[in-house]
C-alpha cells in the first residue's frame, strides 16, 4: 500500500488487491494474484481496466463477507435440523388448516427443507461473488485430443483455482459450508422412512399382497368381472383384485389412504391369453393358467415400473423404464435388461360363473428386489 492508503499498480497499471505488494505476497496463502501468470500469446484485445472489488482491497469487507458467508451456513444447518425435528413432532392430518388449507406438517416440512436449500446456494453464490478469485480468464481453442502437456497444465490449473477459491485459507467458510451440506444430508435419511408400507418398518407386508383364493380378477379402473370365454387369441389385459372395489354384493372392506395405495400397487397384474401349446410352464405351475390365459404381476422386477408394452408375435413385454424384456410364454423369464429374475406368476382358475379367480396369493414377493426377500 502506497503511504494514502490506495492499492498498489500492477505493471500493467492494474491495482492491485491488499496486500499484493510486498515480495511474498503473489502466490502465497493470503494472495488473491495467482503464483504463475503466462505470457499472453497473442497481444492485449485491449480489456479495460480492471476493477477491484471491495472484498479485494479492504481487509475489513474481505472479513464481513466471511462472516456473512459462515452465518448463512449455520443458519441452513439450523434449519435442517428444525425439519428433523419437525418430522417427528408434527403428526400428518392433525392441525390440516393451520395455513392456507395446509396442515402443519407440510408447512414445517417445506418451509424448513426450502430455507435450507435456499441459505445453502445464496451462501455459494456470495462466497462466489465477494471472496473468490475475481480475474479475466481467456481460453485458447485447441484440438479435440489434448496431449498429454496439455492435460497436466489442465490439473495444474484446477489446483490453481482450488488455492485462488481461497477456501483452504479460510477454515471458517470451509468448515460451515461442509456442516451446511452434511446437515442437509439428515431430511433425506430421515425421508426414507416413509418408503416403508403403512405406518410401520415391517418388510413382512412386501411378501404377501391382497390376493386370496377365489377373488375375481377384474379390469383396471372399471372394475368389470372378466370372464374367460371374453378374452380374445393376443389380447393383454391391466387387471386389479376384486376387493380394490368393494361392493355390498363382494362384501371386502373398503380402503383408505396410505393402505390402499399400497395395496393398489401390489395387486397389479396383467393377464393375457395365448396358444396353449406356446406356454413353457416352470416346475409346479401346470395348472396356474386357464386355457392360454396366462397371469403375471404388472411390477418390474428391477426397480417396480409398471409394465404393459406387449409384443404379440413372441410374447415379450417390455418395462418402459429400463428395458427389461419378459418372456410371458416361457415363465415370464428375463431376456433383456437389467432385472434379475422373472416376474410373479399369479395362479388362476374359473368360477362356477366363468370368471378368472385366483387360486391364491402371489407365492413370492412382488416388485423390486430387497435386501430380505430371501427370508420373506
Amino acid at each position: 500500500m502506497n503511504d494514502d492508503n490506495r492499492p498498489m499498480n500492477a505493471p500493467d497499471g492494474t491495482p492491485l488487491p491488499h496486500g499484493a505488494n510486498e515480495p511474498s505476497a503473489a502466490g502465497s496463502p493470503d494472495s488473491h494474484v495467482p503464483a504463475h501468470r503466462q505470457a499472453e500469446p497473442i497481444p492485449d484485445p485491449g480489456l479495460p481496466a480492471h476493477t477491484w472489488r471491495p472484498t479485494d482491497v479492504d481487509p475489513k469487507a474481505e472479513k464481513r463477507a466471511e462472516r456473512q458467508v459462515a452465518a448463512m451456513f449455520v443458519a441452513a444447518m439450523i434449519s435442517a435440523v428444525l425439519f428433523v425435528v419437525a418430522y417427528f413432532t408434527l403428526e400428518v392430518g392433525d392441525n390440516w388448516d393451520t395455513f392456507a388449507g395446509m396442515g402443519a406438517s407440510t408447512v414445517a416440512l417445506g418451509v424448513t427443507l426450502g430455507v435450507s436449500l435456499l441459505l445453502i446456494g445464496i451462501a455459494i453464490i456470495h462466497l462466489a461473488r465477494k471472496l473468490m478469485a475475481d480475474v479475466e480468464i481467456i481460453e485458447m481453442r485447441h484440438p479435440a485430443a489434448s496431449p498429454a502437456e496439455d492435460r497436466e497444465a489442465t490439473v495444474q490449473a484446477l489446483n490453481d483455482g482450488l488455492d485462488e477459491a481461497g477456501i483452504g485459507r479460510r477454515p471458517l467458510v470451509r468448515n460451515t459450508m461442509i456442516g451446511a451440506v452434511g446437515v442437509l444430508g439428515l431430511p433425506a435419511v430421515v425421508l426414507l422412512r416413509d418408503l416403508a408400507p403403512g405406518d410401520a418398518l415391517d418388510v413382512d407386508k412386501l411378501a404377501h399382497t391382497i390376493w386370496e383364493p377365489g377373488m375375481r380378477l377384474v379390469r383396471d379402473v372399471v372394475g368389470t368381472p372378466i370372464l374367460a370365454s371374453e378374452i380374445e387369441m393376443g389380447d393383454l389385459i391391466n387387471a386389479a383384485p376384486e376387493a380394490m372395489f368393494p361392493t355390498e354384493e363382494n362384501g371386502y372392506p373398503e380402503l383408505h389412504g396410505a393402505e390402499e395405495q399400497a395395496e393398489k400397487a401390489k395387486g397389479a397384474i396383467i393377464i393375457v391369453r395365448m396358444n396353449p401349446d406356446d406356454i413353457i410352464p416352470a416346475k409346479g405351475r401346470e395348472k396356474w393358467t386357464v386355457d392360454g390365459i396366462i397371469c403375471y404381476s404388472k411390477i418390474c422386477t428391477h426397480v417396480g415400473c409398471p409394465i404393459s408394452l406387449y409384443e404379440r408375435t413372441t410374447h415379450h413385454v417390455l418395462c418402459p423404464c429400463h428395458q427389461s424384456t419378459f418372456d410371458l410364454a416361457d415363465h415370464a423369464k428375463v431376456v433383456f435388461g437389467p432385472a434379475a429374475r422373472p416376474l410373479p406368476q399369479l395362479p388362476i382358475a374359473v368360477d362356477d360363473e366363468g370368471y378368472l379367480v385366483a387360486q391364491s396369493d402371489f407365492t413370492e414377493p412382488i416388485g423390486a428386489s430387497f435386501w430380505e426377500r430371501e427370508k420373506l
